[in-house]
């Protein structure tokens, strides 16, 4: 690829943080974006060049997204593999990561069995079809455990602990639709390692831990406050894990690491990913950067770490209104605290508005102090009524 006045466009499926945080890092390349989304003027609107307007299995829009565009790629998981294959067949324009590997991933109990048949870790599950299937699952597995819908689910949502048989029937209704159970895991932290494939090379970012509240990510520390030899095996699984899926891009990679030192693969996601937002401030380039360099089919930008970082995100904590934050300049002030706004004009409870991230600076107490310093800002920053 050349780089010329007219710079490259790359159609984005999805205009969500993760559609703005992209066109911010393709814009130093020369890159432009068009996304389509459902919401008008979503959150990626004021960086990228254009937005289409509609849903993420529209046919028409995605067509029209592939003649604006270079390069097709999407930032959420409800983009229609079967419409972005057959657009990309009748255009000739290229779809990054494989339409393959986003159906793959779609399904959590196809992804899991692809994983556990290419001798990958992951945790002891089962298929279920109904309540007897699960309690029949749960006499195998043991309880506690996890049950989760086999499509749609995000941000903890479709995912349900279950304590006992008896409460087989309530947990499958309230998740609606296909389910699969997963055996308790007694882990001691969660990892998650961001990956890049390349056209003919993987690059790994270091391990981050990732910190959960009601089955929603909270902070990422990076590095993982584990020792270095469970960090690097941890690559190394991310590894292994890319090389079972199809197409440029970059990926989040989630693991358990248990209380015997094992790794299992939790769940895996085709494009970029919330744990890994630090890179932005905290790695040589960042994975919104790498993703437009590996879909285009450009070089991989290093993925080193450059300080010890600290991201928090910023959660809606409010009945839904719109979204007005106050205490940005307390957390500007803070020194090394970058402050990352999404542009959603409305907040909810536990909607994602934005991230805190926080990087090493001389004297600094190290992780722990890291993680004080983001949860502060984040205290600090509030929706105004």
């Amino acid at each position: 690829m050349q780089l010329t006045a007219s710079s490259p466009t790359l159609g984005v499926v999805g205009g969500g943080q993760l559609g703005r945080m992209l066109a911010e890092a393709a814009s130093p390349l020369g890159v432009s974006l068009v996304v389509l989304d459902p919401t008008p003027e979503c959150p990626a609107y004021p960086v990228a060049r254009e937005q289409v307007v509609g849903s993420f299995d529209d046919e028409e829009g995605i067509r029209e997204l592939a003649e604006r565009s270079d390069a097709l790629t999407f930032e959420i998981e409800l983009a229609d593999p079967d419409v972005m294959e057959r657009v990309a067949s009748e255009t000739g324009v290229s779809v990054q990561p494989s339409p393959d590997t986003l159906r793959l991933i779609q399904d959590k109990l196809v992804q899991k069995r692809a994983l556990a048949d290419a001798g990958i870790s992951v945790p002891e599950f089962r298929a279920v079809g109904g309540p007897e299937e699960l309690r029949e699952a749960l006499s195998d597995l043991g309880t506690p455990a996890m049950v989760k819908a086999r499509r749609g689910g995000y941000d903890g949502r479709g995912n349900l602990p279950i304590e006992g048989p008896a409460d087989a029937e309530t947990v499958l209704s309230e998740l609606g639709g296909d389910a699969m159970v997963e055996a308790f895991v007694p882990f001691v932290r969660e990892l998650s390692v961001i990956g890049v494939k390349g056209s003919e090379e993987l690059r790994t970012y270091v391990a981050g831990e990732n910190v959960h509240e009601e089955e929603i990510l909270r902070e990422t520390v990076v590095p993982a406050r584990t020792n270095d030899e469970v960090r690097t095996r941890a690559q190394a699984v991310a590894r292994e894990v890319l090389s079972l899926l199809e197409g440029r891009g970059t990926y989040g990679i989630e693991l358990f690491e248990t209380e015997r030192g094992e790794l299992l693969v939790n769940e895996i996601a085709p494009r970029p990913h919330n744990s890994g937002h630090w890179t932005i401030e905290g790695a040589h380039a960042s994975q919104f950067e790498n993703h437009v360099r590996a879909v285009l089919g450009l070089p991989l930008g290093p993925t080193e770490l450059r300080k010890t970082t600290v991201s928090a995100n910023l959660l809606g904590d409010v009945p839904s209104r719109e979204a007005r934050l106050s205490g940005v300049a307390d957390v500007l002030a803070e020194p090394n605290a970058h402050l990352h706004w999404y542009g959603k004009r409305e907040v909810r409870e536990l909607r994602k508005m934005g991230h805190v991230t926080v990087t090493e600076t001389e004297g600094e107490d190290g992780r722990d102090g890291l993680l004080e310093t983001a949860r502060s800002c984040v205290e600090r920053l509030e929706f105004e009524s």
